[in-house]
């Protein structure tokens, strides 16, 4: 990674944003001791303009930044540094030093499921049961898929709520199972969600018919 400290005098700004989240957490700026020490304690460390020295986020109050990576911009004189922070980031005690929330998003978690059933698909390592799902071929994962559908309708019409949501979960799982095994994932539905929730769409799919566009 090239960086341009000489630019504004040896320091460059560097954004820290949660690597799981994805909330900016705060601003500082690194010098290339900064960066060397973060890169080698993978604890985000940077230069304090007012005290003059080092400084590692959470030396003092324990809420370290735990360095995930770390690049620079197109102009290489800005970082973008990704971390996982122990607590709030912001000395004032809040998650940021916007005073925002950093809130986890569970709908983030599907990316990462997603990306992990790749993953899995990729190398088909043995003694997992998502690899079990891939190698019987597609006619059984969509069977098994259709019996987690029936098994979340009968929880939705005569189970509780905690067996809705384990049953619902066991469905969606194995529907990115098959999107995998299609060559698709599972931001594929949400694009056409996205398409679907313009005002226009039936309208578009309604002439799209009449012209003989769509069988």
């Amino acid at each position: 990674m090239k960086v341009d400290f000489e630019k504004m005098g040896g320091l460059v700004p560097a954004i820290v944003q949660d690597a799981e989240t994805k909330t900016v957490l705060m601003l500082g700026y690194m010098n290339q001791e900064a960066l060397d020490k973060t890169l080698k304690t993978k604890k985000v460390t940077f230069w304090s303009r007012s005290r003059n020295e080092l400084w590692t986020k959470g030396e003092t109050s324990g809420n370290f930044l735990h360095l995930v990576s770390i690049k620079g911009d197109c102009d290489n004189d800005a970082l973008l540094v990704k971390a996982h922070p122990d607590g709030p980031t912001c000395h004032l005690g809040t998650d940021t030093c916007w005073a925002e929330e950093n809130k986890k998003n569970p709908i983030l978690f599907l990316t990462f499921l997603q990306d992990f059933i790749n993953d899995r698909f990729e190398k088909m390592p043995e003694g997992s049961y998502t690899t079990s799902l891939f190698k019987k071929g597609v006619n059984k994962m969509a069977q098994k898929l259709g019996e987690e559908a029936l098994e979340t309708v009968i929880e939705a019409t005569h189970g509780t709520k905690e067996q809705l949501i384990y049953e619902g979960s066991d469905m969606l799982y194995h529907l990115i199972v098959l999107l995998t095994s299609k060559g698709l994932r599972i931001e594929d539905l949400a694009m056409e969600l996205i398409k679907r929730h313009d005002p226009n769409w039936d309208k578009q799919r309604r002439e799209a018919k009449a012209e003989g566009k769509m069988e």
